[in-house]
C-alpha cells in the first residue's frame, strides 16, 4: 500500500516513523521546509540559544522516502496522485494531510508596502525553523530593541527567548491579561511579574494599529504611542492550513473535517495535526497531533477499513463532499492487502484531553500548566492555593467527583498526579484532605 504524507511537521513525521517499518507499506513524506522534520515545540529554546537546531531534529524515518523542500500544489483525487511544485507526482493508495497551520498576520497599517507580499526586513513571524534562524541573525548586535505583538503562549515564549539573548523586549497584548486562553487573571498577574523580572516590558489592553517601516521600525499603538523596534515579532496565533484540501473539494470548516478514523469525506484521504478538525475541535497542540498520528498509524497499518467492519460514522458534513473534479471515472477505493476481519474493533480517535505546559527559564524558572476549563460553572467547586512570595498558584475546578479544569504556576511537582487524573477522567478521592494532598509537592511524582 502506497501512503503519501503531506507535511513534514511533528504529526506527519511521527506517522511516517511508525508506518515505515511495516513491510506492507510504502511511505513517502513530503515536507515544504528545507529542514528535516524537527520538534516545533522547542523552537523558543533554539531562539534562546539553549539548543542548537540539530538538537531538536526528530528521529529519521527508517526506510521511508522523505522529500524536503518540496511543496504539494494539487491533489488529483481521480488519479490518486499529488502534484508537486518541482513537476513530480507522488501516487497514493491513502493520502494523509498533515499540513499544519500558518501564522496569523494581523492587518496592521503599513505592514506591507504597495505590491509587497512578504514581511519587510526586521519583521518576523515565529512559526518555523527559518523564522527562528532569521530572528537569531537579527539579534547578532548589541542593544537590539524587540517588540513582540501577541501575549498568548507563542508570544510569551518568544519574548522570554528574546530577553535571554539580551534584547530589550516589549510585549504588547491586546487582551486584558496574558495567555487568556489558558490562564485566569490571578495566574496571569504572576506570569506578568515573572516576565517583568526578566526585564520584559509588558503592555496589556494594548492594540497595535500600524507599523512605520524604516531603518528603525515604529510600532504604532491605538492611543498614538509609538514603540521603536529593530525587530518586530508577530505572535498573533495560528490558523489551520487548509488551502490544499479546499482546492481538492474536501469538506473544510475551521479545519479539514475528519471522523473518528481521521478520514475526510474522501475515504482515501485522512488529516491529522493542526489542520484537522475532529468533532468540531481544532486542537493546534503537539499532544493531540501525536495522539492522532498514533491512532492513524494503527488504522493504516491494519489496512483499514477492515473487511467486515463498519468504517464508523462519516464526518458530519460528509454528505456535502463534492464529486471528484475530474470528469473521468475515478478508480475504486484501495483494497487492503491483508484482511483484518477477525479484529473485534478498529482503532478510533475520540478526542484528546489536553494539558498545556510551558517552562520559562531564567534566574527563577517558572513552570506553567493548564488543562480543561478553568472557569467554573454554577455548582462547580473551586480549590485555590496561592503564594505570591514564591510565585506559586494552583487552582482546580471540580464538577462532582471529576476535575474539569485547572491552572498551576510555580513548582509543579504535583502536575504528574493531576495530569493523570485529568487525562484518564478518574474520580477524585473523597474529602478535601486528599485533594489538597494532590495539589502539594508530596502528591506529585
Amino acid at each position: 500500500m502506497k501512503i503519501a504524507v503531506v507535511g513534514g511537521g511533528m504529526a506527519g513525521a511521527r506517522l511516517a516513523q511508525q508506518l515505515a517499518p511495516c513491510g506492507d507499506v510504502d511511505v513517502t513524506l513530503i515536507g515544504e521546509e528545507q529542514h528535516a522534520p524537527y520538534n516545533r515545540v522547542l523552537l523558543a529554546e533554539v531562539l534562546a540559544g539553549r539548543y542548537a537546531p540539530e538538537v531538536v531534529a526528530l528521529p529519521e524515518v527508517p526506510g521511508g522516502a522523505v522529500r524536503c523542500g518540496v511543496r504539494v500544489v494539487r491533489i488529483d483525487r481521480g488519479d490518486r496522485v499529488v502534484r508537486c511544485d518541482d513537476g513530480s507526482t507522488v501516487p497514493y493508495d491513502a493520502l494523509v494531510l498533515a499540513t499544519g497551520s500558518n501564522p496569523v498576520l494581523p492587518p496592521l497599517r503599513g505592514l506591507y508596502e504597495e505590491g509587497q507580499r512578504e514581511l519587510p526586513p526586521g519583521v518576523h513571524a515565529f512559526r518555523t525553523m527559518d523564522d527562528c534562524l532569521a530572528l537569531s541573525q537579527a539579534l547578532a548586535g548589541e542593544g537590539i530593541r524587540a517588540v513582540v505583538i501577541g501575549g498568548g503562549l507563542l508570544g510569551v515564549s518568544a519574548a522570554r527567548a528574546l530577553a535571554a539573548r539580551g534584547a530589550q523586549v516589549v510585549l504588547a497584548q491586546e487582551g486584558e491579561y496574558l495567555m487568556e486562553r489558558h490562564l485566569d487573571e490571578a495566574a496571569a498577574k504572576l506570569l506578568r511579574t515573572h516576565l517583568e523580572s526578566l526585564g520584559i516590558e509588558v503592555h496589556t489592553e494594548c492594540r497595535v494599529r500600524g507599523l512605520r517601516q524604516g531603518r528603525c521600525h515604529q510600532v504604532e499603538l491605538a492611543d498614538g504611542y509609538r514603540l521603536d523596534a529593530d525587530v518586530v515579532v508577530l505572535a498573533c496565533g495560528v490558523r489551520p492550513r487548509v488551502g490544499l484540501a479546499q482546492a481538492a473539494g474536501l469538506d473544510v470548516a475551521k479545519g479539514i473535517v475528519v471522523d473518528d478514523e481521521l478520514r475526510t469525506c474522501d475515504p482515501d484521504i485522512y488529516a491529522i495535526g493542526d489542520c484537522a478538525q475532529h468533532a468540531g475541535v481544532v486542537y493546534g497542540l503537539a499532544g493531540p497531533a501525536r495522539e492522532q498520528a498514533d491512532v492513524l498509524a494503527r488504522i493504516l497499518a491494519a489496512g483499514a477499513p477492515a473487511a467486515g467492519l463498519s468504517p464508523g460514522p462519516p464526518p458530519a458534513t460528509a454528505g456535502r463532499c463534492p464529486h471528484l473534479p475530474e470528469t473521468r471515472e475515478a478508480p475504486p477505493p484501495w483494497t487492503p492487502r491483508s484482511s483484518n476481519a477477525g479484529r473485534a474493533e478498529l482503532s478510533r480517535y475520540t478526542g484528546t484531553r489536553t494539558l498545556t505546559r510551558l517552562t520559562l527559564n531564567g534566574p527563577g524558572p517558572l513552570d506553567i500548566a493548564a488543562f480543561g476549563d478553568p472557569v467554573p460553572a454554577p455548582g462547580d467547586d473551586v480549590l485555590r492555593l496561592s503564594d505570591a512570595t514564591k510565585g506559586a498558584y494552583r487552582k482546580v475546578v471540580m464538577r462532582g467527583d471529576r476535575l474539569v479544569g485547572g491552572i498551576l504556576l510555580g513548582d509543579l511537582a504535583a502536575v504528574g498526579t493531576l495530569a493523570r487524573t485529568w487525562e484518564s477522567d478518574e474520580p477524585l478521592p473523597s474529602g478535601p484532605t486528599p485533594l489538597l494532598h494532590l495539589l502539594t509537592n508530596d502528591g506529585g511524582s
